[in-house]
């Protein structure tokens, strides 16, 4: 039985291009952010024939000023797509994660011995990120980019997904024999699908920004928990810092417009002093923060990756590395089949990626809720509880190794292509 979404009915709709075989495309990803990214080139030298389809210009990505942390496991697939020589000259390379809790004299260090690895992580900005795999991408004659291009419509078949692209004044329709909606958390796709999601949204807002100290960061990962919420520092080449400040949502729409130097009096209160002058360059960024879990991942054709599938707080900085090892799991279930002869689009092959994924994003999706659960409250019995946590995670190595796990992604199913990578052979990690 066919599932139809929005494909006009009253406009003749021609196919893509004028030779367009019965099937266009193996494979049709909407979105081309970095997740979408990611899978387009885990895809590339499979031989099937991918499509990208993007509602913004093609190198769009570059332009956007943010930046993420990257944790080990996300290296290892970017050096399993080989992408990763590009990104590491540009990118800031950490070796010491710093936890506190407000003024509370216990302070948690983290190092590469806790983990029995040569480093605990990255942070890359945004346009580094997007440039790489784009530049992976160029001269692929299996990757057609259709953009700026807008899908109006789907049509879900037995042998294949009829997808309807509004490309400037006319409507194309391709065929495809799986879609997959990297379309971000308010997935057109995955609504128009009636894919159901739960969640909620946290009392609190993000303001994001690039600072510059007085004194060195030292390349350290700073995660320093107030009441109002987590206050994380992820350092940048040239002595910058992405800050991500976390509060309830009136007073974050306050630091966001307060004038310049009471923000950064704020932030060098945070510090205790610890940096020095603080300067901020480019403007501060707001957003709401939300946990969502898909109730499924998969349907007939249909795939969701990334944030169209999973959302989680931004403590830890885990959001962008749970797509990318969605993307990177995909495309492995994907590849399977096609050497097995199986139809990748059928529903029995897409659950082993839904098996794969759905329960180990949701171990992280709890894993920050509870932390920033715990850490944003003025329970008396909680902040002693959690103080006794940090003192149990600052003694106890055990508890430093399993907590170093989740943030590095090293725990759970590793993707084949992390296996490929000559990284991945010296920070493989035994549970």
């Amino acid at each position: 039985m066919n599932r139809t979404q929005s494909i006009p009915q009253s406009v003749a709709i021609p196919r893509f291009g004028s030779d367009a075989a019965p099937l266009d495309f193996d494979v049709a990803i909407a979105g081309a952010g970095i997740v979408g990214l990611t899978l387009a080139c885990a895809l590339k030298d499979s031989g099937l024939r991918v499509a990208l389809i993007e509602a913004k210009p093609r190198t769009a990505g570059l332009q956007q000023r943010r930046a993420y942390h990257l944790s080990l496991m996300t290296g290892q697939i970017f050096q399993g797509l080989g992408v990763w020589s590009q990104i590491l000259p540009h990118i800031t390379t950490f070796h010491q994660i710093r936890l506190a809790d407000a003024e509370h004299p216990t302070v948690v260090d983290l190092r590469p011995e806790d983990l029995g690895t040569e480093q605990l992580g990255y942070v890359g900005e945004h346009g580094v990120l997007v440039q790489a795999l784009l530049d992976s991408l160029d001269g692929s004659d299996r990757v057609t980019w259709l953009c700026p291009a807008t899908v109006v419509g789907v049509e879900y078949q037995d042998e294949a997904a009829s997808v309807s692209l509004q490309m400037g004044d006319r409507t194309h329709l391709i065929q495809t024999r799986l879609l997959v909606a990297a379309d971000g958390s308010r997935s057109p796709l995955r609504q128009q699908a009636g894919i159901k999601t739960h969640g909620w949204q946290y009392w609190q807002s993000c303001v994001t920004a690039v600072i510059r100290p007085e004194k060195s960061h030292e390349s350290i990962a700073r995660e320093h928990f107030w009441e109002s919420g987590p206050f994380a520092t992820l350092p940048l080449p040239d002595n910058r810092c992405q800050i991500v400040l976390t509060a309830p949502h009136d007073e974050a729409k306050q630091w966001a417009t307060v004038p310049e130097q009471a923000f950064l009096a704020e932030l060098d209160r945070r510090y205790g002093g610890q940096l020095g002058q603080l300067e901020l360059e480019g403007d501060r960024l707001l957003f709401p923060v939300q946990l969502m879990q898909s109730d499924r991942y998969v349907l007939p054709r249909l795939a969701l990756v990334g944030d169209a599938a999973h959302c989680c707080h931004p403590v830890g900085g885990q959001g962008l590395n749970l797509g990318i090892r969605d993307a990177a799991a995909l495309a492995q279930v994907i590849q399977r089949a096609q050497q097995r002869g199986e139809d990748w689009g059928k529903l029995a092959v897409l659950r082993r990626y839904e098996r794969w994924r759905k329960f180990e994003n949701l171990t992280i999706l709890g894993f920050t809720d509870l932390l920033d659960r715990s850490f944003s409250s003025s329970w008396r019995s909680l902040i002693k509880l959690r103080r006794l946590g940090l003192w149990g995670m600052r003694s106890l190595r055990p508890l430093k190794f399993l907590a170093l796990c989740l943030m590095t992604g090293m725990s759970g199913r590793r993707p084949k292509i992390a296996h490929n990578s000559p990284r991945a052979s010296r920070s493989r990690i035994k549970l």
